[in-house]
């Protein structure tokens, strides 16, 4: 089991980003380092990942350009 002292505070693990989705789309989700996002290129929102944890709620999403 890899924890959070082992992974880079920019990644995600790759376990939870295959089972979170979107919650309008229910479409993937990719994970932007740069900016600590998960973007949802079908609902064109960008959900943030707040201290590690992916904060899921539409309202708290950034709407892409």
């Amino acid at each position: 089991m890899t924890t959070s002292a082992e992974r880079p505070e920019t990644s995600v693990d790759s376990k939870l980003l295959e089972i979170l989705v979107c919650p309008i789309t229910k479409g993937r989700l990719e994970f932007d380092p740069a900016r600590q996002e998960l973007i949802s290129r079908g609902a064109r929102l960008a959900y943030p990942i707040r201290d590690g944890i992916p904060i899921m709620l539409p309202e708290e999403a950034r709407k892409l350009g």
